[in-house]
């Protein structure tokens, strides 16, 4: 694993979903198992090149997400690898049920993406702005949830997630986040990328907010605070290790997500750290409110969602040690 992390960050070129088709087109050239289907959200999942040049193994499900997921269970059950989107409230709060019982607790192996996570529903608000989705999942036996940054780690995490068997939720903004990584960087799901060594607090970020805590961890060193950052694109398994020895070795940690902080990243990086070797740890997220209607950028400042909520809260997690 090498994250090579970008010196500027700058909207990426290619929004994720396309980089998300193009990935599963590719893979499906030499792997006629690879099935995608969706909830009558073909223009929004981006799979129109997958049906243009797979059509036998697209199916539109139509509205009606827990039969989706249903249907993605039996073709597992014949060996398919089925890939299944809708936006994240209707993968995730909505098939909770279909979820557990039939794709986890039967053991198979589906692939469920749940789009536009958090403030990026935008003007979908709050019926379409999932701040819980991995939460209600996290307690799911058995699951994998990943929540990938940008085009460049979706890109190298897609093969390890269609070779590793079983049901794994792919939060995923679907427009255009900022670039982190060069080309070239690898990541293992399952292990926090280190992005950025530091002794005195250890940030640790997902999807939206990695970059933000970049930024944080710049303006922190200006400050005389060396920030350890890390991005933990995989919320479970979590990387207890890394988390543990960032408690031990720097003691005090901030975490940053586009979800509630309420059973999200904030609360899984606790978990760790009371078992292990507890510290200092404030959280950067959603607090136990609803969704609204708004541009993305304006959201992200209603609910501070910034690279300065980010230093704020680092300061006070620093003085708390």
């Amino acid at each position: 694993m090498s994250a090579i992390v970008k010196t500027e960050f700058e909207k990426a070129p290619v929004e994720m979903r396309n980089i998300l088709c193009a990935a599963l087109v590719e893979q499906s050239k030499t792997n006629p198992a690879i099935v995608a289907m969706d909830a009558d959200t073909l223009g929004s999942s981006g799979f129109k090149p997958f049906r243009k040049a797979f059509p036998d193994r697209y199916i539109n499900c139509g509205i009606q997400e827990a039969n989706m997921i249903g249907v993605a269970a039996g073709m597992s059950a014949v060996g398919k690898i089925p890939f299944v989107h809708s936006f994240g409230p209707f993968v995730s709060r909505r098939v909770y049920d279909q979820v557990f019982l039939s794709c986890a607790y039967s053991k198979l192996n589906v692939k469920i993406i749940g789009s536009d996570p958090g403030v990026t529903a935008a003007y979908n608000g709050g019926t379409h702005m999932p701040f819980e989705d991995m939460g209600i999942l996290r307690v799911c036996p058995t699951i994998t949830l990943v929540e990938p940054s940008d085009p460049v780690q979706l890109e190298n995490i897609l093969p390890q997630i269609i070779d590793t068997y079983g049901t794994v939720y792919i939060r995923l903004m679907r427009k255009n986040p900022f670039s982190v990584y060069e080309q070239g960087s690898t990541f293992e799901i399952g292990k926090a990328a280190l992005l950025r060594p530091g002794k005195d607090v250890t940030i640790i970020a997902s999807g939206i907010l990695v970059a933000e805590a970049l930024k944080a961890a710049a303006t922190l060193a200006n400050e005389g605070i060396d920030a350890r950052v890390f991005d933990s694109f995989t919320w479970k398994p979590i990387d207890a290790a890394a988390i543990a020895a960032a408690a031990s070795e720097t003691g005090a940690i901030v975490t940053c997500e586009n979800h509630n902080i309420i059973g999200g990243l904030g609360g899984a990086v606790c978990e760790v750290v009371c078992s292990t070797n507890p510290c200092p740890v404030e959280r950067v997220g959603i607090p136990d409110i609803f969704g609204e209607v708004g541009t993305e950028p304006w959201l992200r400042e209603r609910f501070k969602l910034t690279a300065a909520e980010i230093v704020e809260k680092t300061r006070k997690a620093v003085s708390r040690k």
